[in-house]
């Protein structure tokens, strides 16, 4: 008989927990992207900000609590930003803001 604890195997480590949603965001009824609301993501990246993007991504989130009502967390902040900046760059390709930024570096 041996001591050691029972431990799962990599299948259920790695096991698949609620059905996928359609790839890359969520879509409202006007066919816009949605960001991801408060629910548990497959999937994480790791981003590095610097200390002002940080500081400014905070007080964001604090404006939308205080003088909005809303209480947010700094990835759903972050969700949504992707969700509108991804939508412009299909609605507007050439002249969305995103190529616009990136082509001014």
């Amino acid at each position: 008989m041996t001591r050691r604890p029972s431990l799962p195997g990599a299948s259920e480590l790695f096991r698949l927990t609620g059905s996928t949603p359609d790839l890359p965001s969520q879509e409202v009824g006007d066919g816009r992207r949605r960001g991801t609301g408060r629910e548990k993501h497959s999937t994480k990246i790791t981003v590095y900000v610097s200390d002002e993007e940080l500081l400014a991504l905070e007080h964001a989130r604090l404006e939308l609590r205080g003088e909005h009502g809303l209480a947010v967390d700094r990835g759903r902040v972050v969700r949504e930003a992707i969700a509108i900046v991804l939508d412009d760059l299909e609605g507007h390709g050439e002249d969305s803001l995103l190529v616009r930024r990136l082509r001014e570096r």
